[in-house]
């Protein structure tokens, strides 16, 4: 394997372990292959015994450049990576020229010899060497690369724009899924007859209330059964029977504040957890869905009446427990004759 002045692996640069190299390759005119001060390497593909050798010699991506590279013969594959395709440049072709016109320039591709190659190592000094010696030639590579610089610029620019372009799309899809787990969480968690919350919504309440909780109130709990509900549905029919539950709904959600949550908990059954600083505070909602639903007057549903029963909560309890209390207040009502509202009391 030929060394170079370093006495590191030819193919350690241009070998078939990849190493940075500058931004592109073109062809070199005739009389600028250089002969005077460069280096000469003579490279072949690495075999895997080979690579395993010179692996501790890789120069890694984004290397700073000492070189410039021509090719006398054999082929180089020039790897850009980031979705650009490579690139097989061969005879009189030359690439890693930034370094010689800026200096401690980062590689942006890598090359990776794929026929034996022989190579004109060309750095700082003997650039200097052949632009005293042919200016003219000079002055014409150095006008061609910086016109593909140019090309190679506004190509990148086209690029980034396409893939701004493609980056604000995928962010509108997100925003769209977004908004569409938002509503399909919303769906689930809501009752469909009466737009209330219903079970699950309950229980994703329940496990964030901590959060919910306001300073100096406690927690409490009206549940509202409809009377005679089944007489309802089997004397007026079951699109009154819904119209009945919606407006029982409306009235459980006027009766709510803002830091309530009234909710449907299945058939005729609905609940209103609310955050209270007396007694009096839930006893007021409860005499409000009372007469709000006594005041309804609906076509084909003479009357209609409920019955409510409720209780303070203790916050270390679940709501199994919570339930069960005000289960409690509610079945003395219902044994009662119904149409009224109970408190346990604590």
């Amino acid at each position: 394997m030929a060394r170079g002045r370093s006495g590191e692996p030819a193919n350690a640069i241009a070998g078939n372990e990849p190493a940075p190299v500058g931004a592109g390759a073109r062809q070199a005119d005739p009389a600028a292959t250089p002969a005077v001060g460069s280096r000469v390497r003579h490279v072949r593909p690495a075999g895997p015994a080979s690579r395993r050798a010179c692996r501790r010699n890789r120069v890694p991506a984004g290397e700073f450049g000492r070189s410039m590279f021509v090719i006398e013969s054999g082929r180089v594959q020039l790897e850009f990576g980031d979705g650009r395709p490579d690139k097989l440049i061969g005879a009189r072709e030359f690439f890693g020229e930034l370094t010689l016109f800026i200096g401690n320039h980062a590689r942006v591709a890598k090359a990776t010899v794929v026929i034996d190659a022989t190579l004109h190592l060309i750095e700082h000094e003997a650039f200097e060497t052949l632009l005293h010696a042919h200016p003219v030639v000079m002055a014409g590579f150095m006008r061609r690369s910086f016109a593909y610089l140019v090309s190679s610029e506004q190509q990148l620019i086209a690029n980034l724009k396409r893939r701004n372009e493609d980056l604000l799309v995928t962010l509108d899809s997100l925003r769209r899924t977004e908004a569409e787990l938002g509503t399909v969480q919303r769906l689930v968690q809501t009752d469909e007859l009466t737009g209330l919350c219903n079970r699950r919504g309950l229980y994703m309440f329940l496990e964030t209330l901590e959060r919910r909780r306001l300073p100096g109130t406690d927690m409490a709990l009206l549940l509202i059964d409809v009377d005679n509900f089944k007489q309802i549905n089997d004397t007026c029919g079951h699109l009154v029977g819904d119209q009945v539950l919606r407006a029982i709904a409306g009235t459980v959600q006027e009766a709510g504040a803002p830091c309530d949550l009234p909710c449907r908990l299945g058939g005729d059954e609905f609940a209103l957890i609310a955050q209270v600083r007396t007694r009096d505070d839930i006893a007021l909602r409860a005499r409000q869905i009372l007469n709000g639903v006594q005041a309804l007057h609906l076509p084909g549903c003479e009357q209609v009446r409920v019955s409510i029963g409720g209780a303070i909560c203790d916050a270390d309890n679940d709501w199994a427990h919570w339930y069960s209390h005000a289960d409690v207040a509610l079945y003395e009502v219902k044994a009662a004759g119904g149409d009224s509202w109970r408190l346990l009391t604590p």
